[in-house]
């Protein structure tokens, strides 16, 4: 196991396209760290960077406190599972997991506790001698990670892992991936452009944006306290409501206390809107016309329109009867307002 450091690190192709804009991360021996961010927003390349697999243009890599920029893969003591498994097709179950262990000459007794070790968790020990061909994708992605297992080392790197699988597997291989984390307590590098997976894996989330940092944080901190705008948007589904707010908007009943304030944007969780009551005392209250219902089992999603063509999300428990063209009157309480400034940054009114 090891510690992984970025200092400053920057990617540039050509003169002007920077795809990496001087990221510093600190990740901690044995901490499962999830990159997540939109497509484009520069996460699979900083994954390449530390595998070797992609030059720096400045800035340092350290895995185990040594630095890895003029190292080639091989040598950086890392094992990468990959989209598209990266299996050798004309290599049985057994043959692939054992590949990297012979190209360092390990004894063949060693080997084969490995691959009877990394088998068992895996639960593949009835596909050892099956080519890859013969397997599911889910299988297939479990003899990749058993080739990254059998490696022992110091750092795990997951490249989009479960992309290629169904909805029903990659819940079922998220659950397998931490607990296996979890056993192994492995340094682990996980890219992802999926907010679900990113929230139920990560002991900390990093959220990129145009090769940059926008927050980095344990899953709830940025759920329930996101930096920018950005954050309140990619995490969390359906994404929070981002509502413009002036002085006099007829939606809020703040007092003055915004006035003072260069606060832009009021956001707010789908769960924190309820069908408002006469007496509850609401510091967003208005009227929304139903534009859509989602039944999605225990609860259902409504999708709204306010009187100034602003929409709105909030969610319902159970089978609602509320449907398209219903007007109600929603709100939120204090407690459950976000508040963004002109820049989409966090602040504080009552500052």
């Amino acid at each position: 196991m090891a510690a992984i450091t970025l200092r400053d690190v920057r990617k540039t192709y050509g003169k002007n396209i920077e795809a990496i804009s001087g990221i510093s991360l600190e990740i901690e021996d044995g901490e499962f760290v999830v990159l997540v961010g939109p497509s484009g927003c520069g996460k699979s390349t900083l994954l390449r960077m530390i595998a070797g697999l992609e030059s720096i243009t400045s800035g340092e890599i350290s895995i185990g406190g040594r630095v890895v920029n003029d190292l080639e893969p091989a040598e950086r003591d890392i094992a990468m599972v990959f989209q598209n498994y990266a299996l050798y097709p004309h290599m049985t179950v057994r043959q692939n997991l054992a590949y990297g262990l012979k190209n360092r000459n390990m004894p063949k007794a060693e080997i084969e506790s490995r691959i009877q070790k990394a088998a068992a968790s895996l639960e593949i020990e009835k596909f050892l001698e099956r080519k890859p061909r013969q397997l599911s994708g889910g299988q297939r992605q479990r003899v990749a990670m058993g080739r990254a297992i059998v490696r022992n080392p110091s750092a795990f790197l997951f490249d989009e892992p479960l992309s290629n699988l169904d909805a029903k597997l990659r819940v079922q291989m998220r659950v397998e991936i931490k607990g296996l984390q979890f056993a192994l307590k492995t340094t682990s590098v996980y890219v992802t452009h999926d907010q679900m997976e990113a929230m139920t894996l990560a002991d900390r989330l990093v959220v990129l944006n145009g090769g940059r940092i926008e927050q980095v944080g344990t899953p709830i901190e940025l759920y329930e306290k996101p930096a920018t705008t950005f954050v309140a948007t990619f995490i969390g589904s359906p994404a929070m409501n981002l509502l413009s707010w002036a002085p006099g908007n007829a939606h809020f009943h703040l007092g003055d206390a915004l006035s003072a304030r260069q606060v832009a944007t009021v956001g707010i969780r789908p769960e924190d809107i309820q069908i408002a009551t006469d007496d509850a005392a609401l510091a967003f209250r208005a009227t929304a016309r139903v534009l859509a219902v989602e039944l999605v089992g225990a609860e259902s999603y409504v999708y709204g329109v306010l009187p100034d063509k602003q929409t709105v999300t909030f969610r319902v428990p159970g089978r609602s009867a509320i449907k398209i063209n219903d007007e109600l009157t929603v709100g939120a309480a204090r407690n459950c307002l976000h508040f963004f400034d002109k820049d989409g940054k966090r602040c504080d009114p009552s500052d």
